[in-house]
């Protein structure tokens, strides 16, 4: 991975600014390789054809694991992110983004653009 620069974006207003996560984004790519590390072990022990429940244990760990950092991510970008878009005046559409990606996470449908 290249060191590059913190993305930034705009919102409308002309400004910009670091993404949320930028001050979290050491620990965020250590457990990140911990994360590849836990897939590269359930692909060992698939190899191994080691027992079933064992390697649903670890899929378990490792969807748990995901979570953590998604949340951590989530946290930055509304700590982060949708405050600074309020302060600018255009919080409704990072409101709506977040609310969408959540329902994804969950598994529920994305409503429409408009509300009602």
């Amino acid at each position: 991975m290249s060191a590059t620069p913190a993305h930034t974006a705009s919102h409308g207003t002309g400004d910009t600014f670091r993404h949320s996560y930028s001050k979290d984004k050491a620990q965020l790519v250590r457990r990140l390789a911990r994360i590849e590390g836990q897939v590269r072990g359930i692909a060992r022990m698939i190899e191994r054809e080691e027992y079933c429940v064992d390697i649903l244990q670890q899929t378990a760990a490792l969807r748990a694991a995901v979570d953590s950092l998604a949340i951590l991510v989530l946290e930055d970008h509304v700590q982060g992110c949708v405050r600074t878009a309020a302060e600018h005046g255009d919080a409704d559409r990072y409101v709506d983004e977040v609310v969408d990606v959540v329902r994804r996470t969950l598994g529920r449908p994305v409503r429409g653009a408009t509300r009602g």
